[in-house]
């Protein structure tokens, strides 16, 4: 009797697990191809693939717009219950949240799912620019902030923004007078750098090898503690030279406010088991991302006290958190 309980209970979860697995996978990326949302979504998406954890492909779509707002507003109030679709988040989205760009919806709105990695901001020139360190720049924004066009993606007071914000601030500049370029992403940023309409593209480290092994672009500075390994390890950080900025950002997923328990435990199962393998390992190495593995509640906690510390970071910059 206990055995054929046993094997009815096995049997059921097996059931439940097979109905939970999405039929039409999707990873939505909240920005135009290209940049860091795009390469989260397209991590996911190969890591998925490579190890057999899905039966059906998985598509990325793109959902622009407010860095990461529209995604956001739309899986709440028009998809909350979509457990085959999952969204790319940033550290830059928890920025903005703990800053109400986000409208009416906050850090509890959704269910926080897995983070799949870390990267570090980086302050990026073309390579012919006549920046050839972090001093030359910070030593021309103190002769003038007004001289140099910084770009990137998000407004004032985004994680790209802060971080340019935050390295000439420890130079002693008025982040205050510096001018600064909107654009929708990091793709369109990176577009402007190389274009010649800024000077300056404060990004992200694992949106610069290939245009590094292009010979395109110069970092100046990675905002980390310590120098990042592989191609990017004979680029100094900001704190060898004099700069006390680091800026880590993760990299990661939510789905909608509605998804079933059975949907989002699927996921989180299937997360663990791809963050833990060597494969997964690889190929988010391969996307200069570091590891950097949280999932459920692990996660839920870390993105409530990141959100918590970015809002003390806006009130002291004089943005007032919402």
């Amino acid at each position: 009797m206990l055995k054929r309980t046993l094997v009815a209970a096995l049997l059921a979860a097996a059931t439940v697990a097979a109905q939970a697995e999405p039929a039409k996978p999707e990873c939505i990326a909240p920005a135009k191809p290209g940049g860091g949302f795009d390469l989260t979504c397209k991590l996911v998406q190969a890591g998925l693939q490579n190890g057999n954890f899905l039966s059906a492909p998985m598509r990325v779509t793109y959902m622009p717009g407010g860095i990461g707002a529209v995604a956001y507003n739309t899986v709440i109030a028009n998809r909350p219950d979509e457990g085959g679709t999952i969204v790319a988040f940033s550290g830059g989205s928890l920025l903005n949240l703990a800053i109400g760009k986000f409208g009416r919806f906050n850090e509890n709105d959704v269910r926080w799912l897995a983070a799949a990695g870390a990267d570090y901001g980086a302050i990026i020139v073309r390579s012919d620019s006549p920046f050839q360190t972090l001093g030359d720049l910070m030593a021309a924004l103190k002769a003038d902030p007004t001289k140099v066009v910084f770009g990137a993606g998000g407004s004032v007071g985004s994680q790209d923004w802060m971080k340019s914000a935050l390295v000439a601030r420890s130079a002693g500049v008025n982040y205050k007078a510096m001018r600064y370029v909107a654009f929708e992403g990091g793709g369109e940023a990176m577009t402007a750098l190389q274009g010649g309409h800024v000077q300056v593209y404060s990004g992200d480290a694992s949106e610069v090898a290939a245009h590094l092994k292009g010979g395109r672009v110069r970092v100046l500075g990675i905002l980390s503690d310590k120098r990042l390994p592989g191609e990017l390890s004979n680029i100094p950080t900001a704190m060898e030279q004099g700069y006390d900025v680091q800026w880590p950002i993760i990299r990661g997923y939510y789905v909608g406010p509605k998804v079933s328990d059975a949907d989002y435990q699927w996921w989180v199962g299937t997360f663990d088991k791809l963050l833990a393998s060597d494969e997964f390992a690889k190929l988010r190495e391969t996307q200069g991302l570091f590891p950097f593995s949280l999932t459920g509640d692990a996660l839920d906690a870390f993105v409530k006290e990141r959100v918590k510390h970015y809002a003390e970071l806006a009130k002291d910059f004089g943005m007032v958190a919402q």
